[in-house]
This record gives C-alpha cells, structure tokens and sequence, in this order.
C-alpha cells in the first residue's frame, strides 16, 4: 500500500463528484489516481485542478491504471455489478454506493462472487451508519435502557425525483436506505412486507405513484413503516422514530438556521441529501479508507447489499399485487458470519 491510498473513482455525476471532493479534500490517506465515466467531459470537470489523476471513459480502464489500489463506486446501478466483479477479480478493495445490485440476481452473483474469492473486499454506501444520530439511536438501542424496540417509524422525503425514477425506484432506490437502516438498528432480519399506495400528489409526474407507505415485519416480532414521498416540493427530510416497551426516541429533527422577519419565523430545510448527510458521507468514506489500509472491511458489505435487495424486490412485488410479500433470501455464505 502506498503513502496514500490510490483510489479510482467509477462515475463522475452528482454523487461521484462529491466524492472526488471529499477524497481530494476531506478526507486522509487516500487520494484520487483515476475517474471513470463515459463523459469524458465531466470526469475531465471534477478532476478540474488536480494533478496525476487518469481520465477515462471506461471503468476497465481506470481499474488498470497506475496507481490503482482501491475502487469508489459512484455509476447508476445496473453498472454496478461488472464494476464490482471487475475489482475482485483484481482483488482491489471496493466502496459501492448503494444499491450495490439493483435486482437480487445480480446482488448474489456478486455474493457468491466474493465468498468464492474467501475474502472481504466489498463496503456498501450504506452511510447512515456513520450519522451521528443514528449512531446515538443504535447505540441507545443495543444499551437496552428503553426495553426491546417494538416499531421503528421513518420518514423519507425528496423535493423532487429525477425525471427517470419509477414506482418501483421509490422501495429499491430510496427506500433501501431504510431497509439496511432497520437491519442494522434493530439486528433483526425483515420476513415480509406491505407496500401500500395512498393517491398519487399532484406533484408527482404522471404515471408515479407518489407517495407509498411501506411496512416490513421483522424476524423478531418488531414492524418498521416507512412513508417515502420523493416529490415533497419542499425539502429533503428523513426521521426515524423508536418505539420501545419502556420509551421512545427520536432523530432527524436537528433544525437549522432559524430566520424571524417581516412579522414570521422560518428553519431552513435541507434540499439535497449531501447536504443532510455531508457529515455521515466524510465519516463513511474516512472509516473505509482507514480500514482498506489495514486489509479490512469494516463496514456494511455485500451481505448487507444484496439483503437490501432482497427486500426492495419483495417490496416491489407487494407494491404490484397489492399484497403481503415474504421476504426470502438466500442462504448466507459462511463468509459473512464472520466480522
């Protein structure tokens, strides 16, 4: 391992951008050695003044250039997979936005790919993990104080969705996060799930069926509930809320800057989830960094990633049929029984 670890960053688009950034800038240890995208014309734009980095417009390429000892992965989904079994089979350490895969066929390739190999290589972008909130609230739950959780109630809501999100992107695109977030928090694995859908807002574009309410059963007899509404028109927004036997606790009600003027008062509301999340984003890629240059995975990996995936695709059945979905993935690789 160098002084600094070489990282090739897949993707120059609004996340993968902000991750030049935070490596070139933020964070320690690491630096960018290539970026990939096929416009060579924003890759060449996020690297704008910086020295030694390799542009490419294909993610091969930028795996085989110079320098190269680890991989962010920061390209739409369905790029995902090759990019991840590209880096194990150079046996490259990985950080892959979530989601990791977005179907879960292609989530266990990548599964079975990695326990073939018999090592860890793979962090997922769950970074929620690393939000000082939700550590407090994970911390406070394993501490036991408030009894065993019995409901966790989540808000997730977007100012506006791309022009391509689907339906079914509401569960496995935005929802994701609060599934890992719930696996996580509660170490229970979710058994099913109930997509409901209330009448569509005004806001959302034709045809998207915005917002959905989504409930999952965990295996320990907890429920989870989810309201995403990814066309809010007001602001970025995400609360959890743990109902325990002897209390409850929240997060995500942190305000901002409060303004009184002109005979009213206003908090600023976040509009973009870098922007919420700057803090979590810095911790995550620092944490994954720091643990790629001692040899391991520290963080959620791909057990984690395709678990998410599991569960999105059972939401989007029940989203379809109107129905109850069991959540049933496969067996786990004895890989990921260890830490």
């Amino acid at each position: 391992m160098s002084e600094l670890l070489g990282v090739a960053v897949l993707g120059a688009g609004h996340m993968g951008a902000d991750h030049v950034r935070r490596l070139d800038r933020v964070v320690s240890g690491a630096r960018v050695a290539a970026v990939a995208d096929p416009d060579a014309d924003r890759a060449k734009e996020a690297v704008a003044g910086m020295d030694g980095v390799a542009v490419h417009t294909t993610a091969q390429a930028a795996l085989d250039a110079p320098g190269v000892e680890a991989v962010l992965i920061a390209s739409p989904g369905e790029a995902h997979e090759e990019a991840l079994l590209a880096a194990f089979a150079r046996g490259l350490p990985v950080l892959c936005e979530k989601p990791m895969v977005p179907d879960s066929a292609g989530a266990l390739r990548v599964v079975e790919a990695e326990a073939r190999g018999g090592r860890r290589l793979a962090q997922i972008g769950f970074m929620r993990r690393y939000d000082t909130e939700y550590r407090q609230l994970k911390s406070l739950l394993d501490g036991g104080r408030l009894g065993r959780p019995l409901m966790l109630h989540c808000v997730h809501r977007n100012v506006s969705s791309p022009p391509h999100f689907t339906s079914a992107m509401l569960v496995t695109s935005s929802v994701s996060h609060e599934i890992d977030a719930a696996r996580w928090l509660l170490g229970q694995e979710l058994t099913a799930v109930s997509v409901l859908r209330p009448r569509p807002s005004a806001g959302a574009p034709a045809g998207l069926l915005d917002p959905q309410f989504v409930l999952f059963e965990t295996e320990g007899g907890a429920l989870v509930d989810v309201e995403i509404f990814v066309n809010c028109g007001f602001g970025y927004e995400v609360r959890c809320e743990a109902v325990c036997e002897s209390g409850s606790a929240r997060i995500g009600e942190a305000h901002g800057m409060r303004v009184s003027a002109a005979g009213a008062a206003g908090e600023e509301v976040p509009q973009d989830y870098l922007v919420r999340f700057a803090d979590a984003y810095d911790r995550q890629v620092q944490a994954w960094v720091d643990a790629t240059r001692r040899g391991r995975v520290t963080g959620p990996g791909a057990w984690d990633g395709y678990a998410a995936s599991v569960a999105a695709e059972a939401g989007v059945r029940s989203l379809e049929t109107g129905t109850r979905t069991p959540v049933v993935p496969a067996p786990r690789p004895a890989l990921y029984d260890r830490p």
